[in-house]
């Protein structure tokens, strides 16, 4: 599991990111760089990074399901993901 720091971090970034979008987005349309570049670094998307919504484990990350590759395997061989079970032929 992460620190619950960096768990915390990553939560920031996504509220300032929600936060500056449309601001963001009008901006880089306005061709105004120097406006964008005054607005916060962490409220640029391309800091975000994926991470599990468990464990907030940064590598192994599976987008449809949003949780890591171990979680997923756990939660699968238990059943509690609706329609995933292990192949077997």
């Amino acid at each position: 599991m992460s620190k619950q720091s960096i768990i915390a971090r990553e939560r920031k970034r996504e509220r300032l990111v929600a936060k500056y979008a449309e601001k963001r987005a009008a901006l880089k349309a306005a061709g105004d760089y120097k406006a964008l570049d005054a607005l916060p670094k962490n409220s640029s998307p391309v800091r975000l990074r994926n991470r599990c919504q468990l464990t907030g484990r940064p590598r192994g990350y599976i987008r449809y399901f949003g949780i890591s590759r171990i979680k997923f395997r756990e939660m699968a061989l238990e059943g509690k993901i609706p329609g995933v079970r292990k192949a077997s032929w």
